[in-house]
This record gives C-alpha cells, structure tokens and sequence, in this order.
C-alpha cells in the first residue's frame, strides 16, 4: 500500500523514490491527477537531475484544447514496495501520476486537510 495526504491545496499527494539508469536516487511528492490518462510527468530539472533516458515524443490535447507536444523518457518508480520501469512525460509542473499508473489499484481519499491518501493493489479479472 502507498499512502500519503490531502494538502492544503486540496491536493492528494503521495511521497515516492524515483531513479534514473544510472541509479540516482531522488524521493519525491507527486499529486495524483485522475483528470491525466498517461502514467507520470516529471519537471525538466528533476529529469536533467536523474539523468533519465529519452524515449520518444507524445501529443496530448490539453484542458483548454490546445495540442502539445512533450518528450517521453525512462524512470524507475518504487511502487507499493517494487521497483517498476515506467514512461514519465515532461511538463513544467510538479510530478504527477495519472490514472495508467493507477491502473488495477484502489484510490481512497480522505478530503479533509491532512486527510489519509491510500493506493492498494486490487485484482483485475481479464
């Protein structure tokens, strides 16, 4: 299980340990964004930072409908205890996991100031 809390911008946060290819370790605060389909965005400087590993570019229609652009690069996420190689897209906003990473958890949320921010695997029949 993954927890973290409601801060005082209303925003669920939980605290997490990135790293990079060459094992650079950084732990950070992500909000979780059920409103962003991919799985993790990163600043630039963070990425710089770790020194992660271009991938590709991807195209997303924004809230205000406009097409963007962002690169796409390699990271390590230390998941509910495991180390899991996912893509984290770049934008110039704090990280933030989207609901491909939430993918087969349970999200509870306590929305209260310093409520209880929970993420539990679940069973996903196929």
């Amino acid at each position: 299980m993954i927890s973290g809390t409601v801060g005082p911008n209303r925003e669920a946060l939980v605290r997490l340990k990135v790293s990079g290819p060459s094992g650079e370790e950084q732990e950070i605060e992500a909000v979780i964004d059920t409103g962003f389909s991919g799985q993790f965005t990163l600043p630039p400087a963070l990425i710089s930072k770790l020194r992660l590993t271009w991938l590709s570019q991807g195209q997303a229609i924004m809230a205000n409908g406009q097409l963007e652009t962002f690169d796409i690069y390699a990271i390590v996420v230390l998941w509910d205890g495991r180390p899991l190689r996912i893509m984290a897209e770049q934008a110039d906003t704090e990280p933030m996991i989207g609901m491909s990473l939430l993918f087969a958890c349970k999200l509870t949320l306590e929305i209260v100031d310093s409520g209880l921010v929970t993420i539990e695997r679940i069973e996903v029949k196929t």
